[in-house]
């Protein structure tokens, strides 16, 4: 079928993840705002209440992940689409989900301690939840597809942008290949999607210098033209990957040091 059939696939993989994405996002941060307060005995009904709808719509994004990698996959080697399932850690972090789904009300308790208003705190607290949230998706994505690439045989895939507006960390991003043995960076936000490259050839580190050159011209214009020694900036050469200790490859700019927990986004 080629390309109209891995669209239509991509197109109905799109929705469904989004799907899932929002109905979660609704589900948590409405539970989250219901909360008559945000002590202790809040915060241990509210981890009662969501974290396992939070684990269940991950298993429910790894299942779609396989189903649409495992179609694409099965398209562009002409073999037949068998998705086996993807066993994906109830502690995607390496933590338990109740720690981390504590962190929101951490978060707003740290906020009252330094002085902000009530509502400020707890507006804070709801920040870091959403970003919680949004991050363990995309990490349900990223290890389901791991799986998923590897047993269809896949050697190499891109980052796939989804959406009308993305950042430039992922639109430079997905002008690179990346190895199926490695899992796909992502960042605090990110959205992008993993889609597996045809063949085993290395296709060699840039896929798409139009897009890259577009993005570098379009980040340098915005930013001003020269830097210090009077040349453009590169942003092919800033944009690098680290390593977070709970979440894995983390998209990062060159420079950009974490000096300790609180200082890593997203956590």
């Amino acid at each position: 079928m080629g390309e109209a059939l891995q669209a239509a696939l991509t197109e109905r993989y799109d929705a469904l993840s989004q799907s899932l994405r929002d109905r979660l996002l609704g589900f948590v941060l409405a539970a989250f705002d219901g909360l008559a307060g945000h002590r202790d005995e809040q915060a241990a009904a509210f981890l009662d209440r969501v974290v396992p709808v939070i684990v269940s719509t991950q298993a429910q994004m790894g299942q779609i992940t396989d189903a649409y990698l495992s179609a694409m996959l099965a398209d562009m080697l002409g073999t037949t689409a068998a998705p086996a399932g993807v066993v994906l850690p109830e502690a995607l972090r390496g933590t338990p989900p109740a720690d981390v789904y504590r962190r929101p009300f951490v978060q707003t308790w740290t906020a009252l301690a330094n002085g902000h208003d009530y509502p400020t705190a707890v507006e804070q607290g709801r920040t870091r939840l959403l970003s919680i949230t949004e991050t363990d998706l995309q990490l349900a994505r990223t290890h389901a597809a791991q799986q998923s690439m590897t047993r269809g045989g896949a050697k190499f895939f891109r980052r796939r942008l989804t959406g009308s507006k993305n950042c430039a960390l992922c639109t430079i991003a997905s002008t690179q290949r990346y190895r199926v043995a490695e899992l796909m960076p992502i960042h605090p936000g990110c959205h992008c999607k993993p889609e597996p490259l045809p063949g085993n050839r290395d296709p060699g580190q840039i896929i798409d210098e139009q897009l890259l050159k577009e993005a570098h011209d379009a980040i340098a214009r915005d930013l001003g033209e020269s830097d210090r020694g009077g040349r453009a900036p590169d942003y092919r050469q800033v944009i690098i990957t680290r390593e977070h200790g709970e979440i894995g490859p983390l998209l990062a700019v060159r420079r950009q040091n974490f000096t300790g927990p609180d200082d890593i986004p997203g956590r």
